[in-house]
């Protein structure tokens, strides 16, 4: 199936294909539209192949497999000789092919650091706050228990906004949503 714009989101391993109109920069005029999608870890190229005035964007399931899981900013731009014109940005989000994982995490960042904080907790109680510990990277070692428990707090309220953002994304209320009825008299 085609899609008549950009994906916002896709699964590597997937084929994927999409038709861009550009009155503009037609492809029968031979106008070429290219795509680069661009994050910390990779970035991907891809070329449309003319589709009379339109440009079509395919990608086979192969090559889509081989693409890093993550968010990509991504632009596009129509090309002819010497001239070159940005015609469009935008984000898309590629998920894991879950069929081509052994094991698979699907924990956000601010999760697997608050389980790492409560481990050290249980595991150290109340000296919990003079040891060290990284986190994707990410170092921290704390001065005082006010300093960890504030810590500790920050990414509890962060999980929970991450929780209510996918109640709110499944139809469900939020956690944190108050109900007040008023009678009157």
């Amino acid at each position: 199936m085609t899609a008549t714009t950009e994906p916002s989101r896709v699964t590597a391993g997937d084929s994927i294909s999409w038709l861009k109109s550009l009155p503009d920069y037609p492809a029968d005029a031979s106008w070429v539209l290219a795509y680069t999608f661009i994050n910390s870890a990779s970035k991907i190229s891809l070329t449309a192949t003319a589709s009379g005035a339109d440009h079509l964007v395919t990608v086979t399931a192969a090559a889509s497999a081989l693409w890093v899981a993550g968010t990509y900013t991504w632009q596009a731009t129509a090309t002819k000789t010497t001239q070159r014109y940005t015609v469009d940005s935008g984000s898309l989000v590629v998920a894991p092919n879950l069929a081509a994982q052994t094991t698979f995490d699907s924990r956000t960042s601010a999760r697997k650091a608050l389980d790492a904080v409560n481990l050290l907790l249980e595991t150290y109680g109340s000296k919990a706050y003079m040891h060290s510990y990284e986190i994707n990277g990410r170092k921290q070692q704390f001065q005082s228990p006010g300093d960890f428990m504030a810590f500790r707090s920050m990414l509890e309220a962060e999980v929970a906004k991450e929780d209510n953002a996918t109640r709110l994304a499944a139809g469900l209320t939020p956690r944190n949503q108050v109900f007040v009825r008023f009678n009157s008299r």
